[in-house]
C-alpha cells in the first residue's frame, strides 16, 4: 500500500528492496511535484531548443516561411476588400501582392533618393558621438585607454565579429535574394488558398477537438494580424516623433535616423533603445552634450507615449505581453536565430500564449458542463418534491394498480 500523502504526517522509512512505485510513494508530496515540473521544463526546453536550431540550420527557409506568414496577416484585410468586390481568389491574391511590391519600391526609391548620400555622413557622425562618449567615460570614470580597448575588443569577440569572407558574403546575399522570392511565391498562395487550406486541416480534426481547433486557429491569426498592423503602425508613429524631434533640435540625419528608428521598433524594448542610443551618438557628435540631451529627453518621451498611450490602443490586450517576458523572448530569439529570431520571437510568444489560453479555457468549460451534467443527474436525497407518493396513492385518492 503507498503512504498518506496529509499533511502532518511523515513518510514511514522504506523498506529494503522496495520497488520503484514504493520510493516514489515514500517521497514528500514537495519534492515529487519539483521532480514532475522539472522533468516537463526539461522537455520543453529541449524541444525549443532543437526547433531553433534547425529553424538556424534551415535560415533561408524558415525567415521565407516567417516573413510569409507575417505578411500574409498583414495583408489579409486588403485580400478580404478585394473579395468583397467579387474578384477571383487568384486576382485578388496577385493584386495584394503587387500592392506590396509597388509600396516597397515607392518607398524604397524615395528613401533612397532622399537618404543615399547621408549614410556615409551618418557613419562619420556616429563615429565621433562614439569617440566623445569614449572622452568622457576615460575622463571621469577610473578607466584607461588601454582597458576600454580591451573590453571593446572581448566584446567584438563575443559577438563573433572577425575578417570579412567575400565568398561567404556572396553566398549570403543569394541566401537573401532566394529567400526573398520564395516568400513572395508562397504569400501569393497563402492569399489565394490559405483558408482552404485551413479547412483541409479541419475536417482532418474529428470529435470536440475540431470547434477546439478552429477557435485556437482564429484567435491565433486574429492575434498575429493585430500584432503585424499594430507593430507597423507603432513603428511608423516613432519614426515619426524622433525625426520630428531630431528637426527641430537641428540635428543633422534626422531621416536617415528615423528610418532607423522605424525598422527597430519591430524588435520590441530591444531595437527601440537601441535606434535611440544612435540618435542621442550622432546628436552628441553634431551639435554637443546638450543637443544630445534635449535629443535623450524627445527619444524617452516619444516612446514612453507610445508605450503607456498609443501601445494600449494600437495593438489591444489580446497581444500584450508583459515586458519581463518580452525581454526574454527577444534576448532567447536573439541568441538562438540572430537578427530574424528577434524579429519573429514575440509575435511567436504572442500567438502562442493566445493559442494554449483559448485551449484552455474550452477545457475548463468543458469540465464546468460536465460537472453539471453529474450533479444534474444525481439522485438528490428523499426524491424531488414531484416525485414524492401521495397519501393514499394518485390524484383523488385512487391507487394506481402496481
Amino acid at each position: 500500500m503507498t503512504q498518506d500523502d496529509s499533511p502532518g504526517r511523515t513518510p514511514e522509512p522504506v523498506a529494503h528492496g522496495a520497488g520503484p512505485r514504493q520510493t516514489w510513494a515514500a517521497l514528500p508530496w514537495l519534492v515529487r511535484t519539483a521532480v514532475v515540473w522539472s522533468a516537463c521544463l526539461v522537455v520543453v526546453a529541449a524541444g525549443l531548443y532543437l526547433v531553433g536550431k534547425i529553424a538556424v540550420l534551415l535560415a533561408p527557409l524558415a525567415i521565407a516561411l516567417a516573413a510569409t506568414v507575417f505578411l500574409t496577416a498583414l495583408l489579409d484585410p486588403v485580400l478580404l476588400l478585394l473579395r468583397r468586390l467579387l474578384l477571383p481568389a487568384a486576382l485578388a491574391a496577385l493584386l495584394t501582392v503587387l500592392f506590396l511590391l509597388g509600396i516597397l519600391v515607392g518607398v524604397g526609391a524615395l528613401v533612397w533618393n532622399l537618404t543615399a548620400n547621408q549614410f556615409g555622413e551618418l557613419s562619420r557622425e556616429l563615429g565621433q558621438g562614439l569617440q566623445r562618449s569614449r572622452d568622457f567615460v576615460t575622463s571621469t570614470l577610473p578607466v584607461t585607454d588601454e582597458q576600454l580597448d580591451r573590453l571593446i575588443e572581448q566584446g567584438s569577440q563575443a559577438f563573433g565579429q572577425g575578417t570579412v569572407d567575400p565568398l561567404a558574403g556572396a553566398r549570403t546575399v543569394g541566401e537573401v535574394l532566394g529567400a526573398a522570392l520564395l516568400a513572395l511565391v508562397l504569400l501569393f498562395f497563402l492569399l489565394k488558398d490559405g483558408r482552404s487550406m485551413w479547412q483541409w486541416v479541419l475536417r482532418r480534426t474529428t470529435g470536440p477537438n475540431r470547434e477546439v481547433a478552429a477557435e485556437a486557429g482564429r484567435t491565433g491569426w486574429r492575434t498575429l494580424g493585430a500584432y503585424s498592423r499594430g507593430t507597423m503602425m507603432i513603428a511608423a508613429i516613432d519614426a515619426v516623433g524622433i525625426g520630428l524631434a531630431l528637426v527641430l533640435l537641428g540635428v543633422p540625419l534626422a531621416l536617415p535616423l528615423a528610418l532607423i528608428t522605424f525598422f527597430g521598433a519591430f524588435v520590441p524594448i530591444i531595437g527601440a533603445t537601441v535606434a535611440g542610443a544612435v540618435a542621442v551618438l550622432v546628436a552628441l557628435a553634431a551639435n554637443g552634450p546638450t543637443s544630445a540631451l534635449l535629443a535623450l529627453g524627445a527619444v524617452i518621451l516619444v516612446q514612453q507615449t507610445e508605450g503607456n498611450l498609443l501601445e494600449p490602443l494600437i495593438m489591444k490586450r489580446q497581444v500584450r505581453l508583459h515586458p519581463a517576458v518580452i525581454l526574454v523572448v527577444v534576448t532567447g530569439g536573439t541568441l538562438l536565430g540572430g537578427i530574424a529570431g528577434a524579429f519573429v520571437s514575440v509575435p511567436i510568444a504572442a500567438v502562442t500564449y493566445r493559442v494554449v489560453d483559448t485551449v484552455q479555457r474550452h477545457r475548463a468549460e468543458a469540465a464546468r458542463a460536465g460537472s453539471g451534467r453529474s450533479e444534474e443527474s444525481r439522485p438528490q436525497p428523499g426524491g424531488s418534491e414531484g416525485s414524492r407518493p401521495q397519501p393514499g396513492g394518485s390524484e383523488g385518492g385512487r391507487a394506481q394498480p402496481s
